[in-house]
């Protein structure tokens, strides 16, 4: 088997987390990340996934092969990263997410803007729950969800000195892992004999590709991936997608959804948009099925461990 070694990021946030910049569009994020050298890339979400479709077709463009999911954050207010091969895959769970949110108003000057974005950067709606908070589920209900929904499960972090199963718990609690993240070589107690990977957390333009980590994958799979995202791009580059404004439901004269329209309606409309629907599912499975073997078979580098 033939093996190709990539640069990987699987923690990224755009404009849609309320911690995160402004100008992190779904473009501005592959873009730069293209800049950096990275290969697959994710968009990495707090809570939500409402920004995948357009991600999708920004990493398409570039040549980047995208992956989509969320940033999770328990009860106990622990990170989580649950990531999955399709835009449509992550609109599913978000919806499911969304039900666990508590029923916190956004307030824009007090946590910052939560912009949903069509592929052309226009906005969609600024999403009025807070999208920053604590799930009503546990750090271990969240993982066998996520596992459940056939995402990659990966605790974001550990190592840090919040947000993380160090700082709430600890330890890391047997689970469905699929990697553990961490910034710096993690102790056993924390790492529980999983691979190790890094992730940009990026938040901002200078963050995006500073701690991405080395995997290597068949070549097979990435290259059939890679074809099929070509097609995908000039079906949906040309107009093929369709107008995308109307995505988000119908919105009041502030821009967010209306009272009617928001219960998850974001995320019945995506889910049937062309960006979702055309994507190329069975290639993306393919080539995540093996990136799932190979976090699992220790196939990885992370960027602390790197010969200077």
């Amino acid at each position: 088997m033939d093996l190709l070694r990539l640069s990987a990021d699987l923690h990224n946030h755009s404009c849609l987390s309320p911690c995160g910049d402004l100008s992190m569009s779904p473009g501005l994020l592959a873009t730069r990340a293209r800049e950096r050298g990275i290969d697959i890339l994710a968009l990495t979400d707090h809570n939500a996934s409402l920004n995948c479709p357009p991600f999708a077709l920004a990493c398409a463009q570039r040549g980047i092969l995208p992956l989509f999911g969320m940033e999770l954050c328990s009860a106990e207010e622990v990170h989580l990263l649950a990531i999955f091969s399709d835009p449509g895959g992550a609109l599913e769970f978000g919806a499911e997410i969304h039900t666990l949110l508590p029923s916190l108003t956004w307030d824009p000057e007090a946590f910052g803007d939560q912009a949903v974005v069509d592929q052309n950067e226009g906005l969609l709606e600024l999403h009025s729950t807070y999208l920053g908070a604590a799930l009503a589920a546990s750090f271990e209900e969240l993982t066998e969800r996520a596992a459940a929904a056939g995402a990659l499960v990966i605790p974001a972090h550990v190592d840090r000195a919040m947000f993380s199963v160090h700082s709430q718990l600890g330890f890391l609690p047997p689970g469905p892992y699929d990697a553990i993240e961490s910034v710096f070589a993690p102790p056993p107690y924390l790492s529980g004999g999983h691979s190790v990977i890094s992730g940009s957390d990026a938040h901002y333009p200078e963050h995006i590709g500073r701690r991405p980590f080395g995997v290597e994958l068949p070549g097979a799979a990435v290259e059939n991936l890679a074809e099929a995202l070509k097609r995908y791009t000039k079906l949906n580059s040309s107009g093929g997608a369709g107008d995308d404004r109307g995505a988000s439901g119908d919105r009041n004269a502030e821009g967010s959804s209306s009272p009617e329209a928001e219960e998850f309606g974001s995320y019945k409309k995506l889910l049937v948009q062309p960006l979702v629907k055309s994507y190329p599912h069975d290639q993306a499975k393919n080539f995540f099925e093996e990136l799932k073997a190979a976090l699992r078979a220790g196939r990885v580098q992370p960027s602390f461990a790197r010969k200077a």
